[in-house]
């Protein structure tokens, strides 16, 4: 079997690097000079397009709040910087946000990195992988449980951004339909984004609670996630908080560590 030859992949990354650049890539075709630049800068053109519209359709607020050509202009900045890693547009984008916080064209609107953060989010809990939630009756079956025991498996697709801005405020009131208002007392809010079931939810959450689904993302044991929810808010109610998560089909698994005994949502 025959390898590329070295001169092949060179070419191809000269190509790329002209997409995203000023000047068209030498030995275009067998055409005049000029010729050749007018066809390669169509084709930039509709790669430029192309990005752009993945890029409007995964960040519809980001638009809304800065307008068309605002919007246009940034797209185009960015992508001349960030070239796609995938050929699955869905997944472009990722470093926006962090594009826009930077972008000092945006600086006056501070908050605009983590609405994008959350829009990003919303995009990857949609493709995130699939899992059962634990029906709420299987919460009666822990009643007894020491909480020391308890351990808590939480879903795939679930996703928290924190800000320091009113960002979840912001995004829910530019949705379709929506009348923004002015929000006259900022606040921190922690966005938690999830796809339990057929649809992506987006809900803000409490300072406690945020924290106690924050701890639960990196440990699962249900008395250690209480305790730092109970620093961060001390009026933090971690069997409300534990009984909203089962509602909202956030868990997908509650186990008893010492016996390692799981009820999940796959069991009857």
């Amino acid at each position: 079997m025959s390898m590329p030859h070295e001169d092949t992949h060179d070419g191809q990354a000269a190509f790329a690097r002209a997409l995203f650049g000023e000047t068209p890539p030498a030995g275009l075709a067998p055409y005049p000079p000029e010729i050749a630049r007018a066809r390669f800068a169509i084709y930039r053109n509709n790669v430029a397009s192309s990005l752009i519209k993945a890029l409007e359709t995964r960040f519809p607020v980001i638009e809304r709040l800065v307008g068309e050509a605002f919007f246009k202009g940034v797209a185009h900045a960015f992508i001349k910087g960030h070239p796609p890693r995938s050929p699955v547009l869905m997944e472009y984008g990722d470093a926006f946000p962090d594009f826009l916080a930077a972008f000092p064209p945006a600086q006056s609107l501070p908050y605009l990195a983590d609405v994008a953060r959350i829009e990003y989010a919303r995009g990857e809990a949609y493709r995130a992988e699939d899992a059962e939630p634990v029906p709420p009756a299987a919460l009666a079956g822990f009643a007894e449980a020491d909480p020391d025991t308890l351990c808590i498996s939480l879903h795939p697709s679930l996703r928290l951004v924190a800000s320091d801005h009113p960002a979840f405020s912001i995004w829910r009131m530019n949705q379709p339909g929506a009348t923004p208002q002015r929000i006259t007392a900022p606040q921190p809010e922690t966005a938690l984004v999830a796809r339990p079931h057929d649809g992506v939810i987006t809900l803000s959450l409490p300072a406690g609670e945020a924290a106690f689904i924050a701890a639960l993302r990196q440990d699962p044991h249900f008395a250690r996630a209480a305790e730092t929810a109970f620093a961060r808010d001390p009026a933090f109610e971690p069997g409300y908080a534990l009984g909203r998560a089962v509602s909202l089909g956030l868990v997908t698994a509650l186990d008893i560590s010492h016996d390692n005994e799981a009820l999940s949502g796959d069991q009857p």
